[in-house]
């Protein structure tokens, strides 16, 4: 049901400024900018009068959503660099597209305070992640296989389906930790954002919000107009993330990225238990 006191003008500022950090983090990192869009969806959203429950519902399939047309312009990017590594594609497509199919149907059906403690508590572990200097550690020398090997993607496109997320926040440590160069694992989780973001939209537009007091055009969980601006605005910017992939210091980098994902965690960690 859609709620038509919602005004949208004042969340432009916020939606212009999410798509531009998330299509920028996508090529950059492989993150599929979802880290950054939840939030700041979820923070815009409750700022124009919708009940925090609804909200992050609406910003993590909204995310979910802009994520599709933002992995496919930052997976070409990095396919031109030679930086996608096809065999992994091949053995977690089915398990990653399973695991996000079944974690959108999940959250679509979980209470708000589950969606924040899984967001927060996967963005502490990424931001200790990045801070601490473990860039070199390596726990095996290649992903596993057989059974083990296709839980990992499977929980991988769970999780992130449930955060709203590419996947590149848990798939990129996973495959540097199991010997997969950084660059390659960058540009390979920012092609697997799309086998996670395809089912899990397919998931939230389906999913049942009878009795939700929803922004106009709504379909499902995804808001349309909270998806055209962030999508457009990441498409033409991933790009660009991609090109200083290659470019930057990825310590420093890692660094700074990892101070943000710390607040985030703090931040929702905080709206789980206020």
């Amino acid at each position: 049901m859609a709620d038509a006191t919602i005004q949208w003008l004042p969340l432009l500022a916020a939606l212009l400024g999410a798509g531009a950090a998330g299509g920028l983090l996508a090529g950059l990192l492989g993150v599929g900018g979802g880290i950054i869009v939840v939030p700041v969806l979820d923070l815009a959203l409750t700022a124009a009068g919708v009940a925090p429950a609804t909200a992050l519902h609406l910003a993590v399939a909204t995310s979910m959503a802009t994520i599709v047309p933002t992995s496919i312009s930052s997976s070409r990017s990095h396919a031109r660099r030679g930086a996608v590594d096809g065999s992994v594609i091949r053995r977690w497509s089915l398990p990653i597209v399973l695991g996000a199919l079944a974690g959108a149907l999940l959250a679509s059906r979980v209470d708000a305070r589950v969606l924040s403690t899984v967001f927060g508590v996967v963005a502490l572990l990424a931001a200790l992640k990045m801070l601490l200097p473990l860039d070199r550690l390596v726990l095996r020398p290649e992903l596993p296989r057989g059974v083990l090997g296709a839980f990992i993607p499977a929980s991988i496109g769970a999780i992130s389906a449930m955060m709203g997320i590419g996947g590149g926040t848990l798939s990129v440590p996973t495959m540097t930790l199991c010997g997969e160069p950084v660059h390659k694992a960058v540009g390979t989780a920012a092609l697997l954002g799309l086998w996670i973001s395809v089912p899990a939209t397919l998931g939230y537009l389906f999913a049942d919000a009878a009795g939700a007091a929803l922004p106009p055009w709504t379909v499902g969980l995804v808001s349309l107009p909270g998806f055209a601006v962030v999508a457009s605005i990441a498409w033409f910017v991933a790009p660009l993330g991609a090109r200083l992939a290659h470019a930057l210091d990825r310590r420093k980098l890692s660094a700074a990225f990892g101070v943000f994902l710390l607040a985030v965690a703090v931040r929702m960690l905080y709206r789980t238990f206020a």
